[in-house]
């Protein structure tokens, strides 16, 4: 047989076949410099193995910081919007698909103003003062980075210490000056003679466990025995582990809020100037781990798994949907009323690679898909009839001005929050889902922005926008006079980070205190979706206080080591987390949240899913989590659908029988 297949091939080599099928993506350069404000256009061209243009071929430009570089995915033009380095994929679809990366640098603008952030009203001699210096530039973009020159007028009574703290020594006036690349800033300081003599201090409690927080209250007294009030009083806190192998650790706030991370007696003191006070606390172990037993698993294994939803059919019993990642539009329905042995029943195709998000409705009959890569570029969503999910039908497409792909959506009250192209979400109606309508319509308008989910709860859509942080949008609440063809926004916040992913509001009805946990996703050791290579996140959760919506701040945060978020949901005061390749993390959120929730002992259980045959094998990288009648049902996106039951929990003294 070799002696026809050589020839063969020689004869294909010499007509240039085969070369001409080894195909290339070239960029124009391959590191581009821009300045603020600039456009340009990227260049790209698919070659053969000879470096011969290849015609007819499309091209997808792609910022993986889309804040920071917009670029015009038809065209590859981009516009530098901040500073910084940044990459761009370029992807050219078709058989074969192929890749290509352009590192563009932005060069900053020069420093425009440098200024003292507030301080406070009376500053006391003895009492040393942290200061906050802003430094911005011509674009108006923040540059912490800058490093400032600080200098007093008089040292002899107020001293300048590293990282811009200052030292006031004695009564009298001065003046400080920041200075950065020819640019100065000045403040005035008027230093009071230290009235306190002594500082009275209480804690709420004395005993309580790791993650608890213990509330102080310090009252600054002169030598008369009168309160001086706004006294500025420093807390801090010292401490001794119950477990000698474990060093004491905590968390104090400026307010005077303390919680420790390890089991162990600990001093809190408040100090103001020379005035001093100290209260010892007892952290006992939070002891509430709990075993989590594998149920069921629903083995998708030739594709990725995506989203998923769990729901009571209008016939009661237990129904899910998943949907499908970069492969062939498929959803999958199956019957999960017994967890441990859920049966598909039925699926539906459309038109996309990706399959990314499942929503049901209220009721239990309206399914909701989202489609990305569509072959003709009609994204958009589907309506599916699911009150009988054995034989799903899709009642109705809806892709009107929704061609750049939908990625997350959403169902409430008859309408379904939609993203359009990750810049903004619309508001469509489905009263009657043969004929869904756009009636509204949510977007920011700063620069680059972008969006990745929306979370919609008692009429507030919670929107997820990387850079631009979470955004709370009045659909329907009351609280801000919105609607669903009037989305308004009310709240806000935004992390260093900006990699805010998802978002779940959680109320905790025995302290008031309102958190909107808000979710990272990174993935800074790469991504191989096409290849068999496991992968890995990074990222965390963060705690975020919205109990004052005008000042919202983050309090907690719960992180995995060498492992990053994904999709979570909240029932009770527990939290139902996806860590990708760290699977299911199930966390206790009672009480009020301060600091590091994981090393506080806060986390109850965990279950990650190994599969031998899964798509790429043994390789977890779990999507999402939902709690579902005494059930944790999960998605991960090498094996399918999962189920998980906790433990209960076994009291005190109680002695289990074995046989």
């Amino acid at each position: 047989m070799k002696k026809f297949i050589l020839p063969f091939i020689a004869l294909l080599l010499s007509a240039g076949f085969l070369q001409a099928q080894k195909l290339s993506l070239k960029v124009g350069s391959e590191n581009v410099s821009m300045k603020i404000g600039q456009s340009m256009q990227l260049e790209a061209v698919v070659v053969d193995a000879a470096g011969k243009k290849v015609a007819d071929r499309d091209f997808i430009f792609y910022s993986r910081n889309q804040r920071a570089l917009s670029v015009v995915d038809s065209t590859g033009m981009a516009t530098a919007i901040r500073h910084g380095e940044y990459g761009v994929v370029v992807i050219s679809p078709g058989e074969p698909m192929l890749r290509a990366n352009i590192t563009v640098n932005i060069a900053p603008a020069p420093i425009a103003k440098v200024a003292f952030g507030p301080i406070p009203d009376k500053i006391y001699a003895g009492v040393n003062v942290p200061l906050t210096l802003i430094v911005t530039d011509e674009a108006g973009f923040e540059r912490p980075e800058v490093a400032v020159s600080l200098k007093s007028s008089d040292e002899s009574k107020v001293a300048v210490a590293p990282f811009y703290k200052i030292i006031p020594r004695e009564k009298g006036k001065v003046t400080l000056t920041a200075s950065v690349a020819g640019v100065q800033g000045k403040l005035d300081v008027n230093v009071l003679e230290n009235p306190i003599a002594k500082i009275d201090l209480k804690a709420d409690m004395t005993e309580g466990r790791s993650g608890d927080v213990f509330t102080l209250t310090a009252v600054a007294m002169d030598k008369s025995g009168n309160v001086v009030k706004d006294a500025p009083i420093n807390y801090s806190f010292t401490g001794e582990s119950y477990d000698v192998s474990a060093a004491p650790s905590g968390l104090m706030t400026k307010e005077g809020k303390f919680v420790a991370d390890q089991p162990g007696l600990y001093v809190l003191n408040a100090t103001c100037g020379p005035a001093a006070a100290s209260v010892t606390v007892s952290a006992n172990n939070r002891n509430i781990s709990r075993k989590i037993d594998l149920v069921g698993q629903g083995s998708v294994n030739n594709k990725h798994t995506s989203d998923f939803w769990i729901w009571e059919g209008v016939d009661g019993k237990d129904y899910a949907v998943t949907g499908t990642w970069g492969a062939d539009g498929t959803a999958y329905f199956w019957d999960v009323t017994n967890p441990a042995s859920m049966m598909l029943i039925d699926s539906v195709k459309v038109d996309a690679r990706t399959v990314n998000d499942v929503k049901i409705s209220e009721d239990g009959k309206i399914c909701v898909i989202s489609r990305e890569g569509a072959s003709n570029r009609k994204n958009g969503l589907v309506i599916i009839d699911v009150t009988n999910p054995r034989d799903a039908k899709v009642i109705s497409e809806f892709s009107e001005n929704l061609t750049g792909g939908v990625h997350n959506v959403f169902i409430y009250k008859k309408h379904v929050y939609a993203l359009s192209a990750g810049r903004k979400y619309y508001s469509i109606n489905i009263e009657d889902p043969t004929k869904p309508r756009i009636v509204g319509e949510f977007e920011l308008d700063t620069p680059g922005h972008s969006i990745h989910d929306v979370w919609v709860h008692d009429g507030i859509a919670y929107s997820s926008n990387w850079d631009d942080g979470v955004q709370l949008v009045d659909v329907g609440n009351g609280i801000a006079g919105g609607s669903p063809s009037n989305p308004v926004q009310f709240a806000s916040y935004a992390y260093p980070s900006g990699s805010n992913h998802a978002a779940f509001p959680y109320k905790d009805e025995k302290t008031g205190k309102f958190y909107v946990i808000l979710g990272d996703e990174e993935f800074p050791y790469g991504l191989d979706p096409d290849g068999r290579k496991p992968g890995r996140a990074a990222g965390f959760l963060h705690i975020i206080d919205f109990t004052d919506l005008k000042n919202p701040k983050e309090v907690a945060w719960f992180q995995v080591p060498f492992a990053g978020s994904h999709n979570f949901w909240i029932e009770g005061d527990v939290l139902y987390a996806a860590f990708y390749n760290a699977g299911v993390r199930v966390v206790d959120l009672s009480g009020e949240l301060l600091g590091d929730l994981n090393r506080q002992g806060r986390e109850i259980a965990w279950i990650v899913p190994e599969d031998p045959d899964g798509y790429i094998a043994n390789a977890p990288f779990t999507w999402g989590a939902q709690p579902h009648k005494g059930h944790i049902f999960y998605s991960d996106w090498n094996s399918g659908l999962w189920s998980a039951k906790l433990r209960p929990v076994v009291p005190e003294n109680t002695k289990i029988q074995t046989k």
